[in-house]
């Protein structure tokens, strides 16, 4: 699997709301992790931390719709999070529907893991169905939301810390700008993410139309919240790793999530965004302990 190569995992043909989707899956003894992918990536992004659990975990891992060899759906309404939600539902379906699964996502692929995570308890094809929870670089955009309001509430330092994260946000503002950010991410997308710490080599060789199809994610989810029956809380454990010098997701937006997860352990990285390519040894011994620790 280490030359980057989708057959090197062994792909499982699995379809949701009719459309297509890339899974793969790699070793079989163990306890099941579902790793979820953020933007502009694919699943290639865990490889190297697959590579490392794969002799003791059956590792699932699955391009989001709109991303590598998963197919796009034909509207906006299409990326919300509700239909993620559906997606991840399917690959369970498909790969361990009788086992639950220790879930793992990044970016993208944590806020929407974290969608499905507070929902376990109100959404019967999420309930009992998830062991865990490993989030890396993306809140949950409920949490999120609480964030920004305890930082009106609060003192300077909250509104500096604040003001901080909205500066590391510009992008997810732009990207509501029509046309232009199609335009740019079509040529421009692998130089960008290289000078903001993106690992060069592992972006899909469909990064331009994945990167234009992510967008969606933006404009679909940011400003449309979809609310949680009892509140986006978990009595799940959760695992926050958080890469300290992440250009995006500030260490402060991740301070009150024990608010939100009282079962929670936080493990802080020196590193950036794409830690699970700059620092997959620390990434993978992270999550075969809390793994290991909450095994059914």
């Amino acid at each position: 699997m280490s030359d980057g190569s989708p057959s090197s995992m062994q792909a499982v043909p699995t379809s949701s709301e009719g459309l297509r989707m890339g899974v793969w899956r790699r070793g079989d003894e163990g306890p099941p992790i579902v790793f979820v992918h953020g933007f502009p990536d694919t699943h290639v992004v865990w490889e190297p931390v697959i590579d490392r659990l794969s002799d003791r975990f059956a590792c699932i891992t699955y391009d989001v719709r709109g991303a590598g060899a998963s197919q796009a759906p034909s509207s906006r309404e299409g990326y919300r999070l509700s239909h993620l939600v559906t997606d991840l539902v399917a690959v369970l379906d498909s790969q361990s529907p009788d086992r639950p699964v220790h879930l793992v996502g990044h970016d993208w692929g944590s806020v929407q893991s974290w969608d499905a995570v507070v929902r376990e308890g109100s959404d019967a094809r999420l309930e009992g169905r998830i062991a865990s929870y490993t989030s890396i670089s993306g809140p949950c955009l409920h949490h999120a939301d609480a964030y920004v309001g305890s930082a009106k509430r609060g003192d300077r330092r909250r509104k500096r810390e604040a003001l901080n994260q909205l500066r590391h946000s510009w992008y997810v503002y732009a990207f509501h700008v029509p046309v232009l950010p199609e335009a740019f991410l079509r040529t421009a997308t692998g130089r960008m993410l290289r000078q903001t710490g993106g690992q060069p080599l592992h972006f899909a060789d469909t990064l331009p139309s994945d990167a234009v199809n992510g967008l969606e994610l933006y404009r679909a989810n940011i400003f449309h919240r979809e609310p949680v029956p009892g509140g986006a809380r978990t009595r799940l454990p959760v695992q926050l790793i958080v890469p300290l010098r992440d250009p995006y997701v500030t260490p402060a937006l991740l301070r009150d999530v024990h608010r939100f997860a009282p079962d929670l352990t936080k493990v802080e990285i020196d590193a950036g965004h794409w830690v699970p390519r700059s620092h997959p040894d620390e990434v993978a011994a992270c999550v075969a302990e809390f793994v290991t620790a909450h095994a059914t």
